[in-house]
């Protein structure tokens, strides 16, 4: 299913979207004019082959000199082989040039997704996104190279042969003339129900990356929950969907080429029979109806094939449509035209001041109900402070807030005394530290994901950062230590290893903002402790915002903010608010008591 943002656009009615491919083949507009001049010439030296044949017959034939044949035969040899090296060249820079745009094209539109904010992930599938880098970025190439090159080649050759075909006999040429529009109007026709077709069966086919994408990437839960047969049945159905509309699209296809195919060497047949008449009344000569024949092939041939590349054309057009709509969406969070810039971080200078001003926010696809309200606070440079509460209270939402995934209602919120509207997001986020409850590892090496913190770091302050992390000895103890790949989502690795990698990845960083977000969850309480202690060397001079309901890390807290419906219902120490706070003292039961039942998991607020 396509997303909504790009569902609801327009959709185009024409080829016109393929006019978004000339920023692409721009730069390389040189290799474009090399390909033209061989295409030129490799048509010419193809619609000279016929002058060669006719001279062969009228002249060679006629003289019966042997001499002379062979003369004909190897000039006519001599532009055969001018035109299969043209026709080399000319293959040659065109699917160069198509590779090489559709690598720019992918690269643009990759590049202009990552930067999309969550409320565009709300609404997009994976699944639609993969397809379109994919599935549409191939149909554009087969236009944007070969299919470029097919059809100015057929264009060429039917110009070139309609204006040769009108020196050599007009009368016959005007025969072809009227039949041109009775082969042309059903293409057209046949040519519009195959692009709808087209573009139907490109979004059946991303419904089926996406149903596969959510599969694979739960499949621990998939299975847990016996639901195989039920995924298995919905990926069937989704695939069927897929083949029936790509069945009827080859229907279309297949009376598309059928018609074509009829009509215009029907057309060819009934010129050359009134052509064959005119040799016999002596209006022709024998040179010039085979002049005549290998032209009409040429046209016929030309017209055949551009009605063939006008339905590649279509899908090309749909397809470049698809990929124009996903780049032309912009992201919600964007830096003003002129960002402001958070103060320079110096060494011994404190920095990490964060500003809650009356906030208000809800979530885009949860309008009726906000996720905070009316929330003020203010954390000075190096404070710690643990916002705890029940699931829902908006813990995590000022996270988000924070690192400006989302825009707020009413408020604001400042960094150093920037409002972080007026800085860019990125830099932002340069100043903060994540460690999320649920750990996201890329398909790398253990060394690469802890790079992730810092790309630029050497080999040496990466094990240094895995060494603070409690990472370093179980990274020693893999296959190939620290560039042992990880595997897909860090699967090689259990919850509390993966953990750790995010730890170390946030002590990389070195960030003047901390946010831990159940950053312990996963560990066992031996790795815990070690990663504690990390933790409160990481934590040492520098902001920390923790989510967490362990004791220990509660209870060294500077504040604790108990949170609830989105509001700041009390602040205080663990002792202070277990006497004054009916919600803290019910949590604290739950939850941070050594004695009581073991800690819930944290839902995610």
């Amino acid at each position: 299913m396509a997303d909504a943002h790009l569902a609801d656009r327009p959709k185009a009615r024409s080829v016109r979207p393929l006019a978004a491919l000339w920023p692409y083949l721009r730069p390389y507009r040189l290799v474009l004019l090399a390909a033209l001049v061989a295409l030129l010439l490799a048509s010419g030296a193809m619609l000279a082959l016929p002058l060669a044949l006719k001279g062969l017959i009228d002249k060679g034939m006629a003289a019966g000199n042997a001499a002379t044949i062979n003369s004909y035969f190897i000039a006519f040899l001599g532009v055969a082989v001018l035109f299969g090296g043209f026709a080399a060249l000319r293959f040659y820079m065109v699917t160069w040039l198509g590779e090489r745009v559709v690598a720019d094209i992918r690269e643009a539109v990759y590049r202009k997704v990552v930067r999309m904010d969550p409320q565009f992930f709300e609404v997009t599938r994976t699944g639609e996104v993969l397809s379109r880098l994919t599935t549409d970025t191939t149909l554009v190439q087969s236009i944007a190279g070969s299919g470029l090159s097919i059809a100015l080649r057929s264009t060429i050759n039917l110009l070139g042969s309609l204006v040769l075909l009108a020196i050599t006999n007009f009368k016959l040429l005007l025969l072809i003339l009227i039949a041109m529009p009775v082969t042309i109007v059903p293409l057209i026709v046949l040519g519009r129900r195959l692009r709808h077709l087209s573009r139907h069966s490109q979004d059946r086919i991303a419904d089926t990356s996406g149903l596969a994408g959510e599969t694979l990437n739960a499949i621990q839960t998939v299975q847990a929950f016996t639901l195989e047969d039920l995924h298995s049945q919905r990926y069937a159905d989704a695939v069927e969907a897929s083949f029936d509309i790509a069945v009827a699209r080859t229907k279309v296809r297949a009376w598309l080429t059928a018609i074509a195919t009829v009509l215009v060497f029907g057309a060819i047949t009934l010129v050359l029979w009134f052509g064959a008449h005119q040799v016999l009344a002596g209006q022709m000569t024998g040179g010039e109806l085979g002049q005549f024949l290998l032209l009409a092939v040429y046209a016929g041939t030309a017209a055949a094939s551009l009605s063939e590349m006008w339905s590649e054309v279509q899908r090309a057009a749909g397809a470049m449509e698809r990929l124009v709509e996903l780049q032309q969406s912009e992201p919600a969070i964007t830096a003003p035209p002129q960002p402001q810039s958070l103060p320079p971080l110096r060494p011994g200078e404190p920095a990490g001041h964060i500003q809650f001003e009356q906030l208000r926010f809800r979530y885009p696809s949860r309008p009726d109900s906000a996720a905070l309200e009316d929330f003020t606070l203010d954390i000075q440079p190096g404070e710690t402070v643990a916002f705890v509460g029940p699931s829902g209270a908006g813990k995590t939402t000022t996270f988000q807030l924070l690192l400006r995934f989302y825009d707020l209602e009413q408020g604001r919120i400042l960094i150093d005394g920037v409002d972080v509207t007026q800085a860019a997001p990125q830099e932002i986020r340069r100043r903060i530290g994540l460690v999320p409850q649920e750990t996201v590892l890329f398909g790398a090496s253990a060394r690469e994901n802890i790079r992730y913190g810092r790309p630029e770091a050497t080999d040496a302050e990466i094990e240094q950062a895995a060494r603070a992390a409690a990472a370093d000895d179980f990274i020693r103890r893999l296959p190939e230590g620290y560039d042992t790949f990880l595997g897909e989502r860090g699967a090689r690795l259990s919850g509390g290893q993966r953990q750790r990698i995010a730890i170390a990845r946030a002590i990389l960083k070195n960030p003047p903002i901390l946010l831990l977000d159940e950053a312990t969850s996963a560990l066992d309480a031996e790795s815990e402790r070690a990663v504690q202690s990390a933790l409160e060397t990481l934590m040492a001079a520098r902001t920390t915002i923790i989510i967490a309901h362990r004791l220990a890390t509660v209870l060294k807290a500077d504040r604790i903010i108990v949170m609830d419906h989105g509001r700041i219902v009390a602040t205080g120490r663990h002792d202070e608010l277990i006497a004054t706070n009916p919600l803290y003292a019910h949590l604290a039961a739950l939850q941070f008591t050594d004695l009581a039942a073991p800690p819930a998991a944290n839902a995610g607020s």
